[in-house]
């Protein structure tokens, strides 16, 4: 999504364009295909949903609205959502979730990554919200870790940290309700743990295996259905510097 003269451009497909994806059914099968895919064009040319959907659909407000696929995809199961691509939006497979995490985290649990000062009090402190697991809206989690007024700073900046690290996921979108329990707003994100979307025991499995190998696979993933693609592009999407 570029940005020309004030105004945000994106940049995708023709309505009729037979490379396009048009559902988020689609979305999800070439997430499986590629192992990852970014919600927005970046430095890898055609790899992002917004690229490979008809450019007329975004923000339309109708089923159609790729926007609107995120959601439903985040509350599928089906894949693995959040800022995981420079602090950008995109989705992760199932299948190589666990090998994605070992590069991202080095091969650290969150509390060893804290024990040797390689997290900050902040991190901890949102992570420690979900010790008995479950999910929490973004504004509850604010108000459960400490951050806004009188309290922490820079809570969205720590939270995205966490999905860079592939620590968080985005698990769905929803809105808040009144004291009548009516919906009111727009849909906030509602996040938790990775390993309650991706079975803890294949992340921990996939730590035995070098991050650097697991790198190396998942770029050999890319490379063999994105032929004449940028190698380097391609492994700083994956490693996320």
């Amino acid at each position: 999504m570029g940005n020309e003269n004030g105004e945000w451009i994106i940049r995708g497909l023709a309505e009729d364009d037979p490379r396009a994806l048009r559902s988020p059914q689609d979305v999800a099968a070439e997430v499986e295909r590629l192992g990852l895919l970014p919600l927005f064009a970046g430095e890898v040319p055609g790899l992002s949903v917004e690229e490979r959907t008809p450019s007329a659909w975004w923000w339309s407000d109708t089923a159609d609205d790729p926007w609107y696929w995120r959601e439903e995809l985040a509350a599928s199961g089906l894949v693995v959502y959040g800022k995981f691509f420079g602090g950008r939006a995109g989705f992760v497979s199932l299948e190589c979730f666990p090998r994605f995490a070992n590069v991202r985290r080095d091969g650290y649990d969150f509390d060893a990554l804290y024990e040797d000062g390689k997290a900050s009090h902040r991190c901890k402190r949102i992570m420690d919200c979900f010790e008995s697991g479950g999910e929490l809206p973004s504004y509850e989690l604010k108000r459960l870790a400490g951050f806004g007024k009188g309290g922490e700073p820079n809570f969205e900046g720590t939270v995205t940290r966490l999905q860079m690290q592939s620590y968080l996921a985005i698990r769905a979108f929803r809105r808040r309700r009144n004291a009548q329990g009516r919906e009111y707003g727009w849909p906030v994100a509602v996040y938790t743990p990775a390993e309650r979307l991706v079975s803890p025991l294949l992340i921990a499995e996939a730590y035995r295996e070098d991050p650097g190998l697991s790198a190396e696979m998942l770029l050999r993933r890319l490379e063999s259905q994105l032929p004449g693609a940028d190698r380097r592009a391609l492994s700083k999407l994956i490693g996320g510097a």
